[in-house]
């Protein structure tokens, strides 16, 4: 049987190669692998998985079954049913061992239970062609050990006997070690441009921000201009306000918030500038993303809106006006149409008379 490392390489290099063609992307692709191991006990492990392709998630592992779940249509036809039957037996041999190897570990150190150990791995692909792999190790939601792929050893995160005794069982792998340097160093852009373009079309997806301005008064002397973007992909994105024109720096005035994910797997945030009310500026909200190209989405407010509103209000009073004297007019000319049938009527009565 392998050793359990051996079959996490090996899961992790097929993990890699799961998407579309990476020569014709932009910037910088980079894939997960992360696991969250959950060590109730000593015969009790509740294991997570789950791979992703920048934010696209590609599949997860059940819990149960320890079994491949697939998210994306085009990921399961990437490679033929056998390659993942191999992988789902491999994922099975590794999470195996890797329990066996903790809890051993947890038992020879005296360890506390419960407890939650976490494996982030995987490889960044540069536009230039180069590539850089990582993997890190948690314990308890603390960086505990991480991978030096250039020294191609072992490094610690915080230095306890737990984390020590862990290293020094790493280090004995040692051609787990030389494994690692073979795939990520040499293979790993090779290896995804075979099966990058399955991926292309997620990759390349695009959705236009849709912003708003509004503005919040938390008190008579302080005025809150809130800049709200949403339903825009990719995650990277720019958004400044500009004063009179020039863009605001980054100072206590301004608050900008992290990116949050939308239901429709798309994203949004918020800027929120503090300025003080009647101020004499003006004051836009501009936003930059890959979806506009060149462009940039400017929404103002201040003089501008109000020269809107204004605007708006002004042709709204002209329109009722006219609707005015035309009703004014139409009554005139009803009620002197009234008057000449009636003098007609007369008339003609009076004759007969």
């Amino acid at each position: 049987m392998q050793p359990a490392h051996h079959c996490l390489l090996f899961l992790l290099l097929y993990l890699l190669l799961l998407s579309g063609t990476w020569a014709d992307l932009e910037g910088t692709i980079t894939i997960r692998l992360l696991q969250t191991s959950t060590f109730q006990n000593t015969s009790f492990v509740d294991t997570e998985g789950l791979g992703l392709l920048q934010d696209i998630e590609l599949g997860s592992l059940d819990k149960h079954t320890w079994n491949i779940r697939f998210y994306q249509p085009w990921v399961r036809p990437s490679l033929p049913r056998g390659d993942w039957d191999t992988i789902e037996n491999m994922i099975k041999i590794y999470l195996q061992q890797f329990n066996h190897l903790i809890n051993e570990g947890a038992m020879q150190k005296d360890v506390p239970y419960p407890f939650v150990a976490q494996c982030v791995a995987g490889c960044e692909l540069y536009p230039n062609r180069t590539s850089q792999a990582f993997a890190y190790v948690g314990y308890n939601g603390q960086d505990f050990l991480s991978f030096d792929t250039n020294n191609a050893t072992w490094l610690l995160s915080q230095d306890t006997d737990l984390s020590r005794y862990v290293q020094d069982v790493l280090r004995n792998y040692t051609a787990f070690t030389e494994l690692v340097e073979v795939l990520f160093n040499d293979t790993c852009v090779d290896d995804m441009e075979l099966l990058l373009h399955y991926g292309k079309a997620a990759l390349e997806r695009q959705e236009l921000p849709v912003a708003t301005v509004f503005a919040r008064t938390p008190s008579p002397a302080q005025l809150l201009l809130v800049c709200r973007v949403t339903g825009f992909y990719p995650r990277p994105i720019s958004v400044a306000w500009l004063r009179d024109g020039q863009e605001v720096p980054p100072g206590p005035a301004l608050n900008t918030s992290t990116i949050l994910p939308n239901a429709d797997l798309t994203y949004q945030l918020r800027s929120i500038l503090a300025a003080a009310p009647h101020d004499g500026h003006s004051y836009t909200c501009r936003v930059r993303h890959r979806s506009l190209g060149t462009r940039s989405l400017l929404i103002p407010w201040g003089n501008s809106e109000a020269v809107l509103i204004a605007g708006l209000s002004a042709g709204l009073l002209a329109a009722v006006a006219v609707a005015a004297i035309i009703a004014l007019w139409v009554w005139r000319c009803r009620k002197h149409q009234q008057m000449l049938e009636s003098e007609s009527r007369n008339s003609i009565l009076s004759k007969e008379a």
